[in-house]
């Protein structure tokens, strides 16, 4: 299964800016994370944002924020998305509405990043795990999400394969410029 930019939509999970500074390969995750947003907004692809107890964590860092456009942020308490009425409202809208893909980024990856795949891929979404758009405290617990995902049923990709998967094919405007952020 490939990522496809009208079945699919993006979650943003948790890129908080007093949490942000605490995840190893924060930054890297940021950048990253920030690709995926100019590629969604290009390709007319839906984004819901949630943010963990964001009185306590604060809001999803600047550098992200401007990049959100409309999308939805979600307040949340859940560590899972799934877990929230209203995050989980929006992504069974999406999902009748032909969305049935879900390109998962954010952090921590081992705590909600990895409950929310385990519990959408259960609920029977396509879920894509963007490896590099993710971080936790720890290398280590980053890895062990990503195994755990696998063995959920969640693929596990990068960047580049989410950009190139969603445009879909080369000589458009938007691959023109979506593929210079990658490369």
């Amino acid at each position: 299964m490939l990522v496809e930019a009208a079945k699919s939509s993006l979650l943003l999970v948790d890129m908080q800016e007093r949490l942000l500074p605490a995840m190893s390969g924060g930054d890297r995750a940021e950048a990253h994370c920030a690709i995926l947003l100019k590629a969604a907004q290009a390709l007319a692809v839906p984004v819901t944002v949630s943010e963990q107890y964001p009185r306590g964590l604060g809001p999803t860092v600047p550098g992200l924020k401007q990049g959100l456009g409309d999308a939805p942020v979600f307040a949340k308490l859940s560590f899972s998305c799934w877990r929230d009425a209203a995050i989980k409202d929006r992504l069974i809208d999406l999902h009748e509405a032909g969305r049935p893909l879900v390109i998962l980024v954010g952090i921590e990856a081992h705590v909600c990043v990895m409950q929310t795949a385990a519990d959408l891929s259960a609920a029977g979404f396509g879920v894509f795990a963007v490896a590099d758009a993710m971080a936790s405290r720890a290398p280590a617990s980053h890895a062990l999400a990503l195994e755990r995902m696998r063995q959920d049923g969640v693929a596990v990709i990068n960047t580049e394969m989410a950009v190139f998967e969603l445009l879909g094919r080369a000589g458009t405007p938007e691959f023109k410029a979506l593929s210079a952020l990658v490369r």
